[in-house]
């Protein structure tokens, strides 16, 4: 394998990566029709949106049940919600 080839092998590598890299962004307010923001439930990296400061939105939860990140869940369903002793919340905890 030459030099060229190569680096373009590399190079095809890395936007491969790159590309795959999901950069989440929040839910649109039309997928928001119905439903309510629930803090607290989320699992690690599988949030909606919020999750505090130094992070960019969904999927950068960094733990389990981050008080300050949220899924979106049916409307009025939020404070009934019971994920494996972890309460739903309307409003965001502080961490």
């Amino acid at each position: 394998m030459n030099r060229q080839t190569l680096a373009l092998a590399l190079a095809g590598s890395l936007a491969s990566a790159l590309a795959s890299s999901a950069f989440a962004a929040p839910l649109p307010a039309e997928k928001m029709v119905g439903m309510e923001k629930c803090y607290g439930i989320s699992l690690k990296g599988q949030n909606d949106c919020a999750a505090g400061a130094g992070t960019t939105c969904a999927g950068t939860s960094t733990m389990d049940y981050q008080g300050n990140a949220w899924k979106a869940v049916p409307a009025g369903t939020c404070t009934t919600m019971d994920v494996d002793g972890h309460k739903g919340m309307l409003e965001p905890t502080a961490m």
